[in-house]
């Protein structure tokens, strides 16, 4: 007949059977507890990737938006560019044809129709007419050969038209760099939704296998 357990003997076994009860509980304790993390972990990337996703997407529109405004802004003072050159030269014709008639009543020798004709020039063009008056062209060979080559001689559409071209200009450099810069976020966010979606494909065929291992639910 085999021997009893002596009281030693099962004080230490009681000890041992609650030391290793200790230590499962702990290891099991431990694991939760990396599982908690891992899951607040998890949360907090996929939320920064979906924080990300969304500002890429919202900083894209916003320079899209800036560029095609400033494109269209562009357009827009290029049109109103044209129309001031195309006055400005109209204008330009005007002060000649009105030039010639002084020039023509001058050669001739009418006094009256010189006088007349200098009246009939536009308001903006007598300054510069009578400084080349002032340089006394009939008796210097120096003189410019016309109002037109005076420094007094401005055709406000002209500056205008200059004006209005440097914004065109600026307009639409600034529209080509905010349509540059609308590009960066979607090429590296493309390929970042591609890895993003490869790996989650695999951890969805990862999941399927194991819960269809899985005895199903009582």
């Amino acid at each position: 007949m085999p021997e009893g357990l002596t009281p030693s003997e099962v004080g230490k076994e009681i000890a041992e059977h609650h030391k290793h009860a200790r230590e499962q509980h702990a290891a099991e304790d431990h694991e939760h507890r990396r599982d908690r993390w891992m899951s607040v972990i998890e949360a907090v990337i996929l939320s920064t990737v979906a924080v990300l996703a969304a500002y890429s997407g919202f900083a894209a529109a916003k320079w899209g938006t800036s560029s095609s405004v400033s494109l269209a802004r562009a357009s827009t003072l290029r049109s109103k560019a044209n129309r001031a050159d195309l006055e400005a030269l109209q204008t330009r014709t005007l002060d000649s044809v009105s030039f010639n008639a002084w020039f023509s009543a001058f050669v001739a020798g009418n006094v009256r129709d010189e006088v007349l004709a200098a009246r009939r020039l536009r308001l903006g063009y007598r300054p510069a007419f009578y400084a080349w008056l002032a340089t006394d062209p009939a008796h210097n060979p120096k003189a410019p050969p016309g109002p037109a080559y005076m420094p007094q001689y401005v055709i406000p559409q002209e500056v205008a038209a200059h004006t209005l071209d440097q914004q065109a200009d600026a307009a639409f450099a600034k529209g080509a760099k905010d349509g540059d810069t609308e590009d960066n976020p979607h090429f590296p966010l493309a390929n970042a939704r591609y890895a993003l979606v490869g790996v989650g494909f695999a951890l969805l065929v990862f999941s399927v296998i194991q819960l269809t291992g899985l005895p199903s639910p009582p």
